[in-house]
């Protein structure tokens, strides 16, 4: 066989390891049970065996705590691209306190509060489940990074807060745990005592977030110290104190941001990860992106959404 032939022939065996992705192995699991609700976790994770224990994406999905499932398939491209880059993803259930609720607002918080605090309370015995399984799950216990969309990033935002203040809530978890990053696409943190401020300094977080976001204040709604502080001002008092952080502001835009990094932005929230957690970078990065060419519904807000 001549040289030409060779090649052409390397290239035809070769072409389907470059066309098709490494397969994703996906196993179901309950982590607890409450209220009468088995909770499940899908567990993402490449067929290749690691020697080595891996990083671990733990995801909570939006749905404004009233709608949502773990496996929807806006977040499948999410889940294989860290998967395929050697994290252990893993997507939870949790209570959905929001269900037939009217919408939240100031003076209407307490379904809200309850919601949040339901929501991160199954965090915590999902995070838990993880640890105590780490060894057969393969996980590097600490490089666990919390990522959440809408709803699932106020979970991931709030967890992370109550757990830097050793909340009664957080007790569930060993005293040495801490999440090594935080991912929140068009999240916010609920306070009764104004800007949350962090008794240890919080874990390396990433925030998406649209101008124009409605629904999740960019930037805050709060009567006296009471409020919902979103990633504008969670951000400001990230920059006041020197914790490293990465901040996208989506000019312009509605709560859409809550969605479309997942697919749009892959690369640059696996940069962050490998700068800030791996790496342990101290930045702190602002980027403010106005896409020309992006069209967005603004008019979503809780009057809305919660009909």
């Amino acid at each position: 066989m001549n040289r030409r032939k060779l090649t052409a022939l390397f290239i035809v065996l070769l072409t389907p390891l470059f066309l098709y992705p490494e397969e994703i192995r996906k196993e179901t699991r309950i982590f607890a049970v409450k209220d009468q609700q088995e909770l499940k976790m899908d567990i993402y994770s490449s067929c290749t065996s690691s020697v080595s224990a891996q990083p671990c994406l733990l995801f909570v999905f939006g749905g404004g705590f009233k709608e949502g499932t773990r496996d929807a398939a806006l977040y499948t491209d999410y889940f294989r691209y860290f998967a395929d880059k050697g994290f252990q993803v893993v997507s939870i259930d949790y209570r959905l306190g929001m269900k037939g609720q009217k919408a939240p607002g100031i003076f209407n918080n307490k379904p809200l509060q309850h919601a949040i605090a339901l929501a991160v309370e199954d965090v915590y015995s999902a995070t838990n489940y993880l640890l105590q399984h780490a060894g057969e799950l393969n996980i590097d216990t600490s490089k666990i990074i919390i990522s959440g969309s809408s709803a699932g990033a106020m979970t991931v935002l709030q967890a992370d807060y109550e757990k830097r203040d050793h909340r009664e809530t957080t007790r569930v978890l060993p005293d040495g745990f801490q999440y090594a990053g935080v991912i929140a696409f068009a999240g916010s943190v609920f306070s009764k005592e104004g800007t949350p401020s962090y008794d240890t300094a919080p874990a390396p977080t990433l925030f998406f977030h649209g101008s124009k976001d409605k629904l999740v204040p960019y930037n805050k709604t709060r009567f006296f110290k009471l409020g919902v502080f979103g990633s504008k001002s969670l951000a400001k008092r990230f920059k006041e104190q020197g914790y490293p952080y990465t901040f996208y502001t989506m000019e312009g835009i509605g709560h859409d941001v809550s969605e479309y990094p997942m697919t749009e932005f892959l690369p640059e929230i696996e940069q962050f990860i490998r700068n800030f957690v791996f790496d342990k970078k101290q930045w702190m990065l602002e980027i403010y992106l106005k896409d020309k060419f992006r069209k967005s519904d603004t008019s979503t807000d809780p009057g809305s959404y919660y009909k």
